[in-house]
Formats: structure tokens, sequence, C-alpha cells
């Protein structure tokens, strides 16, 4: 079961310039970086709030590290703005295997490793209304042996 909005992917072209006009403008602070080399992006996530579900809700900024990349061809052709909305999952295995039985194309056959070592798959956006929509099951605690 879908449980929050886990983040918005906003694409651009300068990760430093955009994450500065967001602690700017709005106050928010960076809570995590990170290249995902898979994916060909350099990212930053802005730690909006925490969520009931024991999670919180993002915005991702998105710079590409290679052309080729997904979000790299998406700049190219659309520009800077709202790449993807993720929605957050207890179990992105289960959640997308019903989506899937219900019409809706899921682009991965089993969810990769996506920010903060989530679990992620992404669903097609001509079976969402136009919008590339993910889902993310966020990675464990991180638990400290004493």
């Amino acid at each position: 079961m879908l449980t929050r909005i886990d983040h918005i992917g906003i694409a651009c072209f300068d990760l430093d310039k955009t994450v500065e006009f967001y602690r700017a403008t709005y106050g928010f602070e960076v809570f995590h970086t990170e290249v995902n080399e898979e994916q060909g992006v350099r990212e930053a996530m802005l730690k909006i709030n925490e969520t009931s579900d024991g999670g919180a809700s993002y915005l991702q900024l998105l710079e590409p590290t290679r052309e080729d990349s997904a979000v790299g061809k998406w700049l190219a052709k659309n520009g800077e703005g709202v790449h993807h909305i993720a929605f957050g999952t207890a179990d992105v295995d289960g959640d997308s295997d019903a989506i899937r039985g219900k019409g809706v194309r899921v682009l991965y056959d089993e969810p990769r490793t996506g920010s903060m070592g989530s679990r992620i798959t992404f669903l097609h956006p001509k079976d969402c209304h136009g919008v590339l929509t993910e889902l993310v099951t966020a990675a464990p605690p991180a638990t400290t042996d004493h």
C-alpha cells in the first residue's frame, strides 16, 4: 500500500546552483547527496518533513553525469523541471506486482537500488496520465553494534 509522497524528482542542469536556489528561497537544506552511476545522475535530497509512517518527504534534485542517461535525455528534450513523483511503500515488490496486474507497465522486472539504499521501480508515464511515477521502499534504518 502506498503510504506517502516520498519525493518529487526535479531535473536540473547545475545541481549546486539549484540546491542554492532551494536553500536561499525556501530554507531547505541538503539531507543527503550521492552519485548513482547506474542511473547516470548526481543528486541531492532536500528533506521537507517527517511523515506519520516514519519516513520523510523530500525534493530530489537530479543533475545528469552523462548525456545518455535517462535524466540527461529528458533534460535535452524538456529542459529543467519536475521529472517524476515518487510514492513510498513498505513493499515495492508486492505493490509493483499488484499495479502491473492492473495493466500498468512497470519499467524494471526487479526493483533496483535507489537513493540512500532504497529499493525502487518506475511506472510508465503513458499508463499514469503522463506522469513518470516511482515506487520507493526506504532502506531499513542503520543499526549500531555496541
